[in-house]
């Protein structure tokens, strides 16, 4: 059985997005179930990532193919007004928490959790 990884990418600083989408890729190339949930400051990214000027622009559409973005907050993406990026870009929204992700629903599918 393949190890389960969860990644929380919560900080909009694009050194630490970088990091998060190398380290799902890497993963994901080494047979891992991997995760990556879009939270918090990380949501006002969105728009940024997705334009193909931008110098992590490829990196983050290898993880997009690569199904990675399990789910994008509902509540930050709003509060950052990147909601309607995330959903021109068919990326999955969740807020089963309150308008958040829920942290506990990885834990209880046996996903080892990290945050960024």
């Amino acid at each position: 059985m393949a190890r389960k990884v969860a990644l929380f990418a919560f900080n909009g600083d694009p050194n630490c997005i970088v990091h998060v989408l190398l380290n799902s890729l890497d993963m994901k190339e080494k047979g891992y179930d991997v995760k990556l949930v879009i939270e918090g400051s990380a949501t006002k990214l969105l728009g940024v990532l997705n334009d193909t000027s931008h110098p992590l622009n490829g990196l983050y559409q290898k993880a997009k193919d690569a199904g990675l973005i399990e789910c994008v907050c509902k509540a930050c993406a709003n509060k950052m007004g990147t909601l309607d990026s995330a959903v021109d870009q068919d990326l999955p929204v969740c807020g089963e928490m309150m308008g958040h992700p829920s942290i506990s629903r990885y834990l209880e599918d046996g996903y080892e959790v990290l945050t960024f």
